[in-house]
């Protein structure tokens, strides 16, 4: 029996989400990365994304969907995301990997709440932090002590990520609605409310880490 369009939607979102992150990643450390291990660090936290991104192939095999076919809907949306928000440095790329995937898998782990506590437990798996804040945290703190204006650049920058996040979120409920019923649980615009409060609150918990 084939799981609901809702719960394959999740897990394809959150698939080609974590596939398109090791892919980033990587393109960063080898052309961002100021020094060799820094490289060797964003390096293997790609690696991570991409383990994690198999076991949402897998288990979306083992649902009876197609992975390709659940991802597919999602693949223009993402990539916009990414092509609107390519850093131009090292620390916007350390920006959009805490702060920008930040507030998506804030989202994705908003919509689990509501499912069956295996697929609550996988989303919970794939999206834990695996030392994503602190290498992030570490080095921003490190570059805006070194140079302090960057902290403007930066917060400015922050934010651009996270309405270019909310931006492509609203299109991709839009186009998938089933998707988009997993962040409500029947309470309507007081869960919506609560949602938004969730992510606000998150987000700025990120940015103070930063020091932004």
């Amino acid at each position: 029996m084939k799981e609901s369009p809702g719960v394959v939607d999740l897990l394809g979102v959150l698939a080609y989400a974590e596939l398109s992150a090791y892919a980033r990643m990587t393109e960063d450390a080898a052309t961002l990365a100021p020094t060799l291990a820094d490289r060797a660090a964003l390096s293997e936290l790609a690696v991570t994304e991409y383990a994690h991104f198999r076991l949402l192939r897998d288990r979306l095999a083992e649902l009876g969907a197609d992975p390709d076919e659940a991802m597919a809907p999602f693949v223009g949306a993402l990539d916009a995301w990414h092509a609107q928000t390519r850093p131009a440095d090292w620390l916007q790329a350390l920006v959009k990997t805490y702060v920008g995937d930040g507030i998506a898998l804030d989202f994705y782990r908003e919509a689990a709440r509501h499912l069956d506590p295996s697929i609550a437990e996988l989303v919970d798996e794939v999206i834990v932090d695996e030392g994503r804040s602190q290498f992030a945290v570490e080095r921003v703190r490190a570059g805006i002590e070194a140079a302090p204006v960057e902290a403007g650049r930066l917060a400015l920058w922050a934010r651009r990520l996270v309405g270019e996040a909310l931006s492509q979120g609203q299109q991709v409920a839009s186009a998938r609605p089933e998707l988009a019923l997993l962040l409500v649980s029947g309470e309507g615009a007081t869960d919506i409310s609560r949602l938004f409060a969730t992510l606000t609150e998150a987000h700025n918990k990120r940015m103070a880490a930063m020091g932004l």
